[in-house]
């Protein structure tokens, strides 16, 4: 590094008055009607992002956030009157509109500002749920079979074969998954698709479910990429009538007792054929959805070895401690550590243009 400081803006776009993570702080834990097992006083936004920023300067940057607030012209002279070394790209959606994601990653590329992460195609590509495993299929690499539905309609002979899964197709973070989300007839099916329909916009995504493992398998690098520690997850602890998977309570809500019964396993105990073709599939997912810097990418593990790619997540959650963190501390990178080779990754694109 130069022996000036590199400027890196760690630019995010939250429109929240209040986080609601903000008011655990208040819940007394021995008030709820079970044991929780994690802490509920869970870090809000605000904390993230702050730990983000003092991550950098233990690296040795000089870092700063900015909440954007959903301001264009805040956002033009952020890029245009002092431009930053490079950008910690943090925007998930603009104008609350999750598909502008990728066209605040183009405004960076237009002002010739490097930034971390995906480029604008693999994020508006990944955000499209159905067009992403379109692209694994064309490129060999197993995918639960599936449906795009535009209207709450589908016949009783789809060819699919149950138990299916049924979620958003353009949603992220889990959103629309519930225990209920897994159904095991053709009544069950109807009824959730018109929950779905009657909840978010069309298309919605109809799969196999993959009875077996779920695996987080974060990548990091451009040149090779390079496969962190796998993470399985252990549901035994789950009621019997919950599906083995990730729901929405699961990953974000710490007052839902299923918070508290689902524990991260990394590494995962894996058999070394098995988890060589899991690290293999996840780097050509990265690299076939274009997804550059750091990603991860959510599997089911099915009973006979074969690793089935649900999606690609590029710019994933960097809580500390959380998923791709999870695997970076596995690996021996510390949180600045992983924050500063992300900001390296974008500095070297500098002045390739």
């Amino acid at each position: 590094m130069d022996s000036e400081k590199k400027k890196i803006l760690v630019l995010y776009n939250h429109l929240e008055e209040t986080d609601e993570y903000l008011a655990l702080r208040n819940v007394d834990p021995a008030s709820l009607d079970f044991t929780p097992e994690y802490s509920i006083a869970v870090a809000t936004a605000e904390e993230e992002y702050a730990a983000i920023v003092e991550a950098l300067a233990r690296e040795g940057f000089e870092a700063r956030a900015v909440n954007l607030k959903d301001d264009f012209d805040l956002l033009c002279r952020l890029a245009a009157e002092h431009p930053p070394d490079a950008i910690f790209n943090l925007v998930e959606f603009f104008h609350n509109d999750l598909n502008h994601e990728g066209a605040v990653a183009g405004l960076f590329d237009l002002f010739g500002i490097p930034y971390t992460g995906a480029p604008p195609l693999c994020l508006s590509l990944c955000r499209r749920k159905g067009l992403t495993k379109q692209l694994l299929v064309q490129n060999g690499i197993s995918t639960p079979r599936f449906y795009i539905l535009k209207r709450p309609i589908i016949r009783p002979d789809h060819g699919l074969d149950y138990p299916l899964i049924i979620k958003p197709s353009r949603q992220d973070g889990s959103a629309g998954v519930d225990k209920h989300s897994v159904v095991r007839d053709y009544a069950e099916l109807l009824h959730r698709v018109d929950r779905m329909f009657a909840a978010f916009h069309p298309p919605i995504l109809v799969e196999e479910f993959i009875e077996g493992d779920e695996l987080h398998v974060s990548v990091i690098g451009n040149d090779p990429p390079e496969v962190l520690p796998i993470i399985d997850f252990n549901f035994e602890e789950l009621p019997e009538d919950h599906p083995h998977l990730i729901t929405y309570d699961i990953k974000w809500n710490p007052l839902s007792p299923a918070y508290h019964k689902v524990h991260s396993i990394c590494p995962a105990d894996l058999l070394p054929e098995t988890e060589e073709r899991v690290k293999r599939e996840a780097v050509r997912a990265y690299q076939a959805t274009g997804c550059r810097d750091y990603a991860r990418v959510d599997m089911r593990l099915a009973e006979d070895g074969t690793p089935y790619v649900l999606e690609v997540n590029p710019n994933p959650d960097l809580t500390e401690g959380v998923s791709f963190m999870e695997s970076a501390e596995a690996a021996g990178f510390g949180f600045s550590e992983t924050l500063g080779r992300i900001v390296g990754f974008a500095l070297g694109r500098k002045g390739e243009k």
